[in-house]
């Protein structure tokens, strides 16, 4: 079995980890969305809410599986199993911040990682673009899967 692992804080999730997932998903027999936490790190949505958003997203989808970890991701792909690490690229800026990530993952690990480009109409999100769109009452609707609008147009 093909096992990935999908790692990112996702604060939120938008259309642009949803075009990578859904992509990935033709590639692996199961792909595992990783909420990775960071006590150093301020987040918008709670842990909680976030795991929610994926997990209401991807309700329907039986190759999925949302889970948290801290630490390293190699260590985490370890505990699962998991052969490969998922990443997009949305730029060249990506590009070389993520290599120098997967260079040295595979120092730590036998861990392959796959990089996957975003699709042009997503490559301009981000989840700090929406986070600032959403703190300043934007629209950020477009940028965003259904779960996490619904939610938001409730608050």
């Amino acid at each position: 079995m093909k096992r990935a692992v999908f790692p990112g804080s996702f604060d939120p999730i938008t259309l642009g980890h949803v075009d990578i997932i859904n992509r990935g998903l033709t590639l692996f027999d199961e792909l595992i969305i990783a909420i990775g936490v960071n006590a150093d790190k301020n987040y918008m949505f709670s842990l909680e809410e976030r795991k929610q958003f994926i997990e209401e997203t991807y309700k329907n989808e039986p190759k999925i599986k949302v889970m948290t970890y801290e630490g390293l991701t190699v260590n985490f792909c370890n505990e699962v199993n998991a052969e490969f690490i998922l990443r997009g690229l949305r730029n060249p800026g990506d590009f070389e911040f993520e290599k120098a990530i997967a260079h040295t993952n595979r120092k730590l690990s036998e861990i392959e990682t796959v990089f996957l480009l975003t699709s042009s109409g997503k490559s301009y999100i981000s989840s700090s673009i929406v986070r600032d769109v959403v703190k300043n009452k934007g629209d950020a609707s477009g940028l965003l899967p259904e779960a996490v609008s619904d939610f938001l147009s409730k608050k």
